[in-house]
């Protein structure tokens, strides 16, 4: 499988080592938008994993659309306009798009939206995210993404960074922490009475990220056209046409 790679930081470059050692898979270059590359100058990627910036959206879009290419989207902090163009880019091709690629992450989700309806009229909860003090978006795509398995039907106020004299309603609260170089942690705790039941996933390597992507591109590169996420990829189950 000839992978192209859309962004050239550091993601991108552990996810160029990764492809060159991985049995079955080459690379077919790494593309920086900031120095002026294209998509259009790789030779025939099978896929594109896009670790870039969602200013590249409409570039990647483009591209994938033109040539019927397969995307893996591992960036985060799009805007809703963004996501709907996104999914658009799904009814031409297949897309994968997850906040987190890290399969233990993902494995948590699923773990998370089955224990909550059993845990949330006893338990309060909250989520917990700490990351590097170079990432951009607070909270994370992650954090969001587990506040959505935990809050599956809508039903809670959702409270970030909980400052001032307040009594705390129906509610999840999230938050935010950056600092040093952590890759990424996150906690989901259920703190009842007598009790505190906490699941935590601790990142040590940007490499877990780059090893799901590639999970990622080799389930996209057979599937049919349509918007995919993770658990589409680690359990087989179709989510969006």
């Amino acid at each position: 499988m000839n992978v192209g790679i859309l962004g050239a930081g550091a993601m991108g470059r552990v996810l160029a080592d990764m492809t060159d050692e991985k049995e079955g898979f080459s690379l077919a270059g790494t593309v920086e938008p900031l120095r002026g590359e294209e998509l259009g100058d790789l030779p025939e990627p099978d896929v594109i994993v896009d670790f870039s910036n969602p200013a590249n959206l409409e570039l990647l879009a483009d591209f994938c659309e033109k040539k019927g290419c397969p995307a893996v989207i591992a960036t985060t902090g799009y805007s809703r306009e963004q996501m709907e163009r996104i999914r658009a880019l799904s009814r031409s091709v297949p897309v994968v798009f997850s906040a987190n690629y890290s399969l233990g992450i993902n494995v948590m989700k699923r773990v998370l939206s089955e224990i909550t309806p059993i845990l949330e009229d006893f338990f309060d909860m909250e989520i917990i995210e700490k990351h590097h003090n170079k990432k951009l978006d607070a909270p994370s795509g992650t954090a969001l993404m587990l506040l959505e398995a935990m809050d599956g039907r809508g039903e809670y106020d959702h409270v970030f960074g909980r400052h001032g004299d307040r009594k705390r309603e129906k509610e999840i609260g999230i938050h935010a922490i950056r600092g040093g170089n952590i890759a990424g942690e996150h906690t989901a705790i259920y703190a009842g009475e007598d009790e505190i039941l906490e699941i935590k996933h601790t990142a040590t390597s940007k490499k877990i990220f780059a090893a799901g992507a590639l999970k990622a591109a080799e389930f996209v590169a057979k599937a049919p056209a349509g918007f995919y996420n993770m658990e589409d990829v680690l359990f087989g189950q179709r989510k969006e046409k």
